[in-house]
């Protein structure tokens, strides 16, 4: 697990998780940069994606913490898809668990291609976003019970897998009527950190986790997570989001060729 960690992984590591927490706290996809580098030095792919969902929870709780003034949900609604999402976290981290190595191998590429399709066309969902936002503030929102189903079914996809969970989330949240997209982003990374969070525990009893790598891209993921919220107001990841999408295709095919 820890064959070939030098100091050239370790840079490389710290930085690619710091554009990813920046990413995530904003818009999400940063698992899009984090994932195909934990392989790349060496991690097999079951103990890349534990270790992946390890260390961006730990990012999204500083990035969390930082958009709390933005937190303005009635308490019902976050009480109940919080709890929604700790159910599907841990469905999702579990079926991982028993899922084959050869298995995950496979269906890795297709996870990879829809990830990167959802995160390559967000920018509809971000106008769709706008259109909801300039509805009158008394149009109907769908009932409670249609977005827990659909958060449960993102929560297990969550702790599964995970890449292009934050851009999910946000679709399902445009149906509770908020309008103020910064009100969405923290109410997307306290959830998420709820299903990355729980997800951890069934991993940490397995003992898939690389914990030096994870150390490591949690630091750097907490440290752009923190300043991205800070500042997401004149962030524009425009150029970095086409980067990541060139990694999403260029990983889904690799994987499609090699797996």
């Amino acid at each position: 697990m820890l064959q070939n960690f030098n100091l050239f992984h370790s840079f490389l590591l710290f930085a690619t998780s710091f554009i990813a927490g920046s990413l995530n706290a904003v818009a999400g996809g940063g698992s899009f940069i984090t994932f195909p580098t934990l392989i790349f030095v060496g991690i097999s792919p079951i103990t890349a994606n534990a270790s992946n969902n390890t260390a961006l929870w730990i990012a999204s709780m500083a990035s969390a913490g930082a958009y709390r003034r933005n937190l303005h949900i009635p308490r019902k609604q976050f009480l109940v898809l919080c709890l929604t999402s700790l159910i599907g976290g841990v469905i999702g981290s579990v079926i991982l668990l028993y899922t084959s190595p050869s298995v995950f191998k496979k269906l890795l590429p297709y996870l990879l291609l829809s990830a990167t399709l959802v995160f390559t066309f967000n920018n509809v969902l971000q106008k769709w976003l706008q259109i909801q936002g300039q509805k009158p503030l008394d149009a109907p929102t769908a009932p409670l019970w249609v977005l827990v189903i659909a958060q449960l079914a993102i929560s297990i996809y969550g702790g599964f897998f995970g890449a292009g969970l934050g851009i999910l989330m946000l679709a399902t949240l445009s149906f509770l009527g908020i309008k103020n997209i910064h009100s969405m982003n923290a109410f997307k990374a306290f959830l998420g950190s709820c299903i990355n969070g729980i997800a951890i525990l069934p991993f940490m009893y397995a003992g898939i986790i690389a914990w030096n790598q994870t150390i490591l891209m949690a630091i750097g993921g907490s440290l752009g997570g923190y300043l991205a919220a800070h500042y997401a107001y004149k962030l524009k990841p425009s150029f970095v989001k086409t980067i990541v999408i060139i990694t999403g295709f260029s990983m889904t095919t690799y994987f499609f060729i090699y797996r």
